[in-house]
């Protein structure tokens, strides 16, 4: 199974006892006054989904640490694993990922498998956008997989926080790319406590890497010209970032996908970073 699969492929192997389709859908819901919260998706889920798939629900303890005041943060190995293990993710699962938007939330779940030691997933090539406009089947009734003995062994490295961002910003070999909208890399829109971007970052908007009619990734020589800066060497330490360290998943994942082989996600992201003043930022660039 390839980490990246299409709507044929998913379809034809929905029937494989071992395949563990996983829906990771998130909602934004916009207040009043323009701000965002998050909403779980279980609902739009529910009322229907790919037939066979459960629903992973990011807000909750085990795939989010929720005693953290930044959502979505990385949960522990040991809340990780029983979490997975409920979803019926063990040993010999295939696990196909999907969400109702631009794959950024299912890059998430498969960036957390990725770096608590779990290759066997992949995501599905433009989610439910995809999926239903190929005519592909759909159902509204509750599944579940069997309960499984998920193993999680941390990764090094496939998730950085701000102390290490913070040693290895500037260094030879390292690049930093935010994930977020040009408005805001530049500094046009301030949605975290402190306008612009992490210095000697480049900018690779995580909306501008899939097709906004099928969601669908990009061809993969647009993606390698739009991650070129990122991709000079093997030897570059890519770190991706984004508000709260989930479109730089979808980064992240395509950059591991065009053969880079060190590839980070800084967890916090500028959830974290702008709220600290001590911390640089920058409009310029």
């Amino acid at each position: 199974m390839d980490i990246l699969i299409d709507t044929k492929w998913l379809e034809k192997n929905l029937d494989d006892p071992q395949l563990r389709v996983i829906d990771c859908t998130v909602l934004l819901d916009q207040g009043e006054d323009g701000s965002y919260s998050f909403v779980s998706g279980e609902a739009v889920w529910k009322s229907g989904h790919i037939p066979g798939s459960v629903f992973a629900d990011l807000l909750v303890d085990g795939l989010s640490d929720t005693s953290s005041p930044l959502p979505f943060a990385l949960p522990s190995a040991e809340k990780f694993a029983r979490a997975m293990g409920a979803l019926g993710v063990g040993p010999g699962a295939k696990v196909v990922l999907y969400d109702r938007a631009n794959s950024m939330w299912a890059t998430r779940l498969w960036w957390m498998l990725r770096g608590y030691g779990f290759d066997n997933a992949a995501i599905l090539d433009g989610g439910w956008t995809a999926w239903t406009q190929a005519g592909a089947p759909v159902d509204a009734n509750d599944a579940k997989y069997p309960a499984a003995e998920f193993q999680a062994t941390k990764r090094e490295d496939i998730f950085v926080h701000t102390k290490d961002v913070l040693e290895l910003m500037g260094s030879p070999g390292t690049q930093l790319i935010d994930a977020l909208s040009p408005e805001s890399f530049r500094g046009d829109e301030a949605p975290y406590p402190r306008p612009g971007h992490i210095p000697g970052a480049i900018n690779v908007y995580a909306m501008d890497i899939v097709d906004p009619q099928t969601m669908r990734y990009l061809d993969e020589t647009r993606l390698r010209e739009l991650f070129a800066g990122a991709m000079e060497s093997q030897e570059t330490r890519a770190i991706a970032y984004c508000g709260v360290g989930i479109g730089a998943t979808s980064a992240a994942f395509t950059l591991h996908r065009l053969g880079h082989e060190r590839v980070s996600v800084y967890d916090e992201s500028l959830a974290e970073w702008s709220a600290d003043p001590s911390l640089p930022m920058t409009t310029e660039g």
